[in-house]
């Protein structure tokens, strides 16, 4: 009987050693995958950040004027042309 309990406890203690390695393992790979989605975000993010200072440069009031000025033969109304209404 006492041989029978230690090989089941000799067993259940290797079969709970695998579970540690396993779980050990898995959790590297998972911290490993964290890392690479990090550096995902964060070159998103920079690109991002690029994006909008794009953005904001090509709505400056003077580059929306030359183009207006230029392309579209706009020009500022003399000031007895411009009419306010009132609501």
């Amino acid at each position: 009987m006492g041989r029978i309990f230690t090989a089941a406890m000799a067993l259940l203690l290797f079969a709970s050693s695998l579970g540690v390695v396993f779980s050990t393992h898995q959790a590297r790979l998972l911290f490993v995958e964290l890392q690479g989605l990090q550096k995902v975000r964060d070159e998103m993010n920079t690109q991002w950040g690029r994006l909008q200072l794009e953005q904001s440069t090509w709505a400056t009031h003077g580059r929306i004027e030359k183009i207006a000025n230029n392309q579209l033969d706009m020009v500022i109304p003399p000031p007895g042309a411009v009419v306010i209404v009132q609501p």
